[in-house]
């Protein structure tokens, strides 16, 4: 441990923090260091915004369209019968009969969108709700999926979504960060490299917000040791970030990212003067609490209740894209992952998510946010209309549903199409690409226009892809 007038003066930055023995947790400190902040972004809107901000809600495994938004009555007939078309290659290549949805499919609101019985609380707002049936992925395997999905890139390396709109957008708020992950106890396969900002400042990463180990809210925001200690390792670090920033051209890569961890020492001192009033629930009624679900006797419900209220006190606080994780507890890893009992783990997840998610866009309703907050409900992939093995189904990266809501999209539609079996998009078919450059343009953003120069060329979020999909936004 360093002590208080005992600090040498020549010893490098990582010498510093090898010796202190502090953690990470010094690093919130750095607030006190200087007020400077990176809440603008780097291009700000090329166009008129229907949305200032996002919520995405990650279905980590990959809930099945034929069992939640994508009704397929021709499987009925074929139930139990061989399939009677190609089946591409699968991820386990147990390819069983065609299979029947467990789940009955009901028609519901003004609009008579069809969504299935493991969504009660959720079908109350149909009339919101604008369901893509004809997204398409590349990949069928978890972690390109994730890495897809996250990043448009399968592989490392390049930045998150929510890492691109910070960079773009910056934050509303000073005191937070522009991309906050509520962490429920489970990453997507890939890790945090689904959150990274890769070659962008790093003050664009995704932010995690632990909610799920410890007794605290967000526990991991909880500094380590007492602020004096604090404000004096992190005096003596500034002064030589500062020292070694001087001696670096403007331009180069070593100023740039000096000057970009610099910015997240403060983003994080900030933190932890804002995250404890923000983390706090007293002030929430225990009806809406209960109307979350905050109080239900199931802990996985509850635990997923909590960071949907956390979510929404982020948004409304100006945090530009809010990324929601799965609650670990249904299974070990990527909960909707249904290989051997879809009906059972099909049940077991929605039940989880169900009521909170429908409170939250409620909840946003009545305080005037979902306007401008595009949510976005989404897994990696969907599943196969035929069974693997008996009753599981298999990953189906070729035609899959998710839905948008608020921040300018048209709600209670459904948009594209699977074939008769909900295997293949076959109509209107919506790439991953396509859906960043939706979001793009909804928060005021030229999909084509938003580029980083790194490693000699131009990169953007959808790479050389992408076309916005105008038919479901209410402003074009």
């Amino acid at each position: 441990m360093i002590r208080s007038g005992v600090l040498p003066d020549r010893i490098s930055r990582r010498q510093a923090l090898q010796r202190s023995g502090l953690g990470m947790s010094w690093l919130a400190c750095a607030s006190m260091l200087s007020e400077s902040s990176a809440s603008d972004g780097e291009a700000g809107n090329h166009h008129q915004a229907t949305a200032d901000r996002v919520l995405f809600l990650f279905m980590d495994g990959g809930p099945s369209q034929v069992d939640t938004f994508d009704p397929k009555p021709q499987l009925k007939e074929y139930d139990g019968k061989p399939f009677p078309a190609s089946i591409d290659a699968t991820q386990f290549d147990q390819n069983g009969k065609c299979f029947a949805s467990p789940f009955r499919f009901q028609k519901y609101g003004d609009s008579g969108l069809e969504i299935s019985e493991l969504f009660p609380h959720l079908s109350k707002y149909a009339d919101d709700l604008c369901v893509i049936r004809s997204m398409k992925s590349e990949f069928a395997e978890h972690s390109q999926a994730c890495m897809y999905l996250h990043t448009g890139f399968a592989a490392q390396g390049r930045p998150s979504m929510g890492a691109w709109l910070g960079y773009g957008l910056g934050t509303e708020n000073k005191q937070l960060p522009s991309y906050v992950v509520v962490h429920g106890g489970l990453l997507p396969i890939g890790g945090p490299e689904n959150f990274s900002s890769a070659f962008l400042p790093a003050v664009y990463s995704g932010s995690i917000f632990d909610s799920f180990s410890g007794g605290e809210l967000v526990r991991n925001i909880t500094p380590g040791v007492d602020v004096g200690s604090q404000r004096e390792l992190l005096n003596y670090l500034n002064r030589e970030d500062q020292r070694f920033l001087s001696q670096q051209p403007a331009q180069s890569r070593e100023f740039q990212m000096i000057e970009s961890a610099i910015k997240s020492y403060e983003t994080a001192g900030k933190m932890q003067t804002s995250v404890p009033e923000l983390a706090d629930f007293s002030g929430e009624s225990a009806e809406l609490l209960g109307r979350y679900g905050v109080t239900s006797k199931d802990p996985l419900t509850a635990q997923y209740a909590k960071e949907c209220v956390l979510a929404r006190r982020l948004l409304e606080r100006g945090v530009r894209y809010v990324e929601v994780t799965c609650v670990k507890g249904v299974r070990f890893i990527a909960p909707w992952d249904d290989h051997d009992n879809l009906e059972g783990g099909h049940r077991r997840n929605a039940s989880v998510v169900d009521q909170p998610i429908a409170a939250l866009l409620g909840d946003l309703k009545d305080r005037g946010l979902l306007e401008r907050t595009l949510v976005v409900f989404a897994g990696e992939f969907g599943r196969t209309p035929f069974a693997q093995g008996g009753k599981g189904r298999d990953h189906n990266p070729q035609g899959f549903s998710i839905w948008l809501a608020g921040g300018g999209v048209r709600g209670g539609m459904a948009y594209g199409a699977t074939d008769a079996f909900g295997y293949r998009a076959v109509e209107n078919v919506v790439s991953m690409h396509d859906l960043h450059a939706t979001i793009l343009h909804a928060l005021g953003i030229d999909h084509e226009r938003l580029t980083y120069r790194w490693g000699g060329r131009d990169f953007r979020l959808t790479d050389v892809h992408g076309r916005v999909v105008r038919e479901v936004l209410k402003q074009v």
